[in-house]
């Protein structure tokens, strides 16, 4: 019988308080928004914990059982093809905010390129721990571990989600780094994607509109750098202690969707440097006993799939 796995229970609280703190915000930065657009309040933080409760269960039942049964082909490559399946299926779907992003029921929507990422994962755990010995052949080791990656960061890219599909490509690198790669093939990796990023950037009127805005801001403050000043403002408002939770101003329709891309700006301005340090440091925590799990794990398979998770959930925070 397979030993029984532990729980890391600093791992487990920093879960909870993060899944409280998200609940908390999404209320705060959403609660005016979803007045205006659905006459109730409360309709993002229902969606929200509706999907903060789906996802505790799944923790709970993931808990019990033990992560060398994913370890099977049925498994792996099921998943696999369930998520290039999806990824397909959404460009014969309806578009959604000039997208092919979403699947939609009723009121709740769903990213099946979030899926990707662990089915990432679980493969390159399953494919690289029986490839040890020869982790840095090109052949037999490098070209099928990235095969099903490139598929799914096209497919991902031709949504359109660059973001994602960074992400995804953040999320290998890493395992690729634990599992041991020699560092030429990160800089070959780093070279050969120049050119696709600076055309998928620079020839692309919006991300392009996005990085100058970002780069300066102030160079048009009543057009594409406006969203980015009043994230700035609420930061610089919140101070060390901010203005009180439900009290921030930027969330009254300056900020676009403020419950999602700049809900840290609005957690800045009402809880200030203190809160947001805070926040970072839950990630920060998060990132220590998932590495901690990551190296203390006995076996390949364990440790590549914690890593990529850890990786996973910290990568999308900083990126956010």
């Amino acid at each position: 019988m397979a030993k029984r796995v532990s729980v890391d229970r600093w791992l487990f609280t920093v879960t909870l308080v993060l899944v409280f703190l998200g609940l908390v915000m999404v209320f705060s930065a959403s609660a005016v928004i979803a007045k205006e657009r659905f006459g109730s309040p409360y309709t993002f933080l229902v969606r929200q914990l509706a999907w903060a409760i789906a996802g505790m269960v799944a923790m709970v039942v993931a808990m019990k059982i033990d992560y060398r049964r994913y370890k099977h082909p049925a498994v792996v490559f099921s998943l696999l093809g369930l998520t290039t399946l999806m990824l397909i299926s959404v460009f014969f779907l309806d578009r959604s905010h000039n997208t092919h992003r979403w699947f939609h029921w009723g009121a709740f929507s769903f990213q099946p390129s979030e899926v990707a990422k662990p089915a990432l994962i679980l493969f390159l755990a399953y494919f690289l721990e029986s490839r040890t010995k020869s982790m840095d052949e090109w052949r037999n080791t490098l070209l099928p571990a990235l095969a099903p990656t490139v598929i799914f960061l096209v497919l991902i890219v031709l949504q359109p989600d660059l973001g994602t599909a960074i992400a995804c490509a953040g999320i290998v690198a890493c395992v690729l780094f634990v599992a041991g790669i020699q560092m030429r093939y990160f800089g070959y990796g780093l070279l050969a994607s120049i050119l696709p990023l600076y055309f998928l950037i620079f020839h692309v009127a919006y991300r392009r509109d996005r990085i100058l805005a970002f780069m300066n801001p102030y160079a048009d403050p009543q057009g594409r750098g406006f969203h980015i000043i009043q994230s700035l403002i609420a930061v610089s408002t919140g101070a060390l202690t901010g203005l009180g939770l439900m009290e921030g101003k930027q969330k009254l329709f300056y900020l676009p969707e403020p419950h999602t891309d700049f809900i840290f700006a609005v957690t800045a301005e009402e809880l200030g440097f203190v809160g947001s340090a805070v926040v970072v440091g839950l990630f920060a925590i998060f990132l220590w006993r998932g590495v901690r799990s990551a190296l203390h794990t006995n076996d390949t398979f364990g440790r590549f799939l914690a890593s990529g998770i850890t990786s996973m959930v910290v990568l999308q925070a900083f990126i956010n």
